[in-house]
């Protein structure tokens, strides 16, 4: 098996509504496990245990955290990127992200080391950046 990196993410009680999200921007296939499916009696039946969508190149996984971390919620800032020089696919997945609802923290434009770059925040608080490659631009460089 290869190395990946795998975006995993936690919900307070709203992983299911989460994921459903993320499918309809990624497209893809959502496998969701309750806790109630493993007999878990401890958390709400209907909580999501593990959800892991599997899209085409790509997983994001999650699951409702019913209890604050120790460091507290919010105290660290998780960031999902898509690097890639496939223009009209990276395009289309943060399109779809901003008519699903995500605020959009910088458009996707022309940066000045000649890539396009951009960055959303979802519904959850989840920051998304994309960067795309262009003929020319610093990342094709690198």
């Amino acid at each position: 098996m290869s190395t990946s990196l795998v975006v995993y993410l936690s919900f307070s009680g709203a992983a299911r509504e989460a994921m459903t999200f993320y499918q309809s921007v990624f497209g893809g296939e959502l496998a969701i496990s309750t806790f109630a499916d493993f007999g878990m009696t401890d958390a709400p039946a209907d909580g999501v245990m593990h959800s892991e969508l599997r899209a085409d190149g790509f997983t994001v996984m999650g699951a409702d955290a019913f209890q604050e971390p120790a460091g507290g919620w919010g105290t660290g800032r998780a960031q999902a990127a898509f690097m890639s020089d496939e223009l009209d696919r990276v395009q289309g997945i943060y399109d779809r992200f901003v008519e699903h609802g995500a605020k959009v923290v910088q458009p996707l434009e022309k940066q000045v080391w000649g890539d396009l770059s951009g960055e959303l925040t979802d519904p959850w608080g989840v920051a998304w950046m994309f960067n795309i490659a262009v003929p020319g631009g610093w990342a094709e460089g690198s």
